[in-house]
């Protein structure tokens, strides 16, 4: 405990927070005035557990039976035979494939061919992924979050001054009253981020790596924007950033339940959507913003270029994704049909690569 209190006492330095020459004093609550404190993020953590177990039943109660309403069909997954050896690799290299290297070692040791080795390790490896089931409720779970988060959004923001003229955001920072809608869409957003970020490895992505750097950002960024009372820009950058999302997981729901004609609307309907803010509005009304207007009101401190870092980081994802987004929508326009979607965990790829390699071994 020593040790922790002059780290702590370090991370609270009053420059980290504020522009030169304002304290925490300057933010203490009055009975007049409620300005955001660091201790109310505490509340996180009892909403992160109640979004949680609300996942757990919605996915039970609401989104199981609507798969199955829906016409989603499990594919049958064929156990691996039992093989001591591979098992042991399998479990002690964290479920990753051998190097070619070592597959023509572990084939002598169990008098296998290394593409049969191959094939029990991708057989091995599909055995432990969610289900298409699994993967739809996940879809309609974070969809659903999404959706609440974004009406919720728009009902607190459509009234503000500063949603509609973001030179607002930074008048009279930092002495900007805490409205109760703002902090109950802070701790909403949060709460989600926090949840989302506790079962995103539970769930393979093809971007895994991405969306975890993205998640981390956000809560980051959420919580820093909160204790420094970053609280109007922060409410635009979260309603925009979520303007768009809940249209990917509604796609990827229908698209695991094989509605496709459905699923590439709402996928053309998010990359229209998705690319235009990320890509325009974005930078226009929201890093424009934090780059050039606080400086008009108070010097660049700490917090002015860590804030900024963060969202260049959103942003440099948000380009990485767009790159992957619109090859697919020239590909959907000229061939009307889109196929192994980026953004999706999809089994057609691995069961067209097995398919061809027992083909081959015939011969």
């Amino acid at each position: 405990m020593r040790v922790m209190l002059p780290i702590t006492k370090w991370l609270w330095k009053d420059e980290f927070w504020f522009p030169p020459g304002l304290t925490w004093e300057d933010m203490k609550e009055t009975e007049e005035i409620r300005y955001p404190q660091p201790r109310h993020l505490l509340l996180s953590i009892p909403f992160t557990a109640l979004i949680l177990i609300l996942e757990f039943v919605f996915k039970r109660a609401i989104a199981l039976p609507l798969s199955r309403k829906m016409g989603l069909k499990e594919k049958v997954r064929k156990k691996v035979s039992p093989n001591v050896v591979l098992e042991a690799y399998y479990k002690t290299h964290h479920r990753k494939k051998p190097a070619e290297r070592e597959l023509n070692g572990l084939a002598k040791q169990c008098n296998m061919q290394p593409r049969q080795v191959e094939r029990w390790f991708r057989s091995r490896l599909k055995q432990d992924q969610p289900t298409l089931t699994e993967k739809f409720c996940e879809s309609s779970w974070i969809a659903t979050c999404n959706m609440i988060s974004f009406v919720v959004g728009l009902a607190v923001l459509c009234d503000k001054s500063w949603f509609w003229d973001v030179h607002e955001c930074w008048n009279g920072y930092p002495h900007q009253p805490l409205l109760s809608s703002v902090f109950t869409y802070y701790m909403l957003q949060l709460s989600i981020y926090c949840a989302s970020s506790i079962t995103l490895g539970f769930y393979v992505k093809k971007d895994f790596k991405e969306q975890l750097v993205h998640h981390a950002a956000s809560v980051i960024l959420i919580s820093y924007s909160y204790c420094a009372n970053y609280l109007r820009i922060g409410t635009v950058i979260m309603f925009i950033l979520e303007s768009s999302t809940f249209f990917l997981d509604l796609t990827k729901a229908f698209n695991y339940a094989k509605w496709h004609r459905t699923s590439e609307f709402l996928f053309i309907l998010f990359s229209v959507i998705f690319i235009f803010v990320r890509l325009v509005i974005f930078p226009y009304k929201v890093l424009y913003n934090t780059f050039y207007y606080p400086i008009e009101f108070y010097p660049p401190f700490f917090g002015y270029y860590f804030m900024n870092a963060l969202l260049m980081v959103i942003q440099l994802l948000s380009i990485i994704w767009s790159c992957l987004i619109i090859p697919m929508v020239y590909k959907f326009l000229k061939y009307d049909t889109m196929k192994n979607d980026v953004r999706s965990d999809s089994e057609d790829s691995e069961k067209d690569k097995e398919e061809t390699e027992q083909k081959e071994a015939k011969y």
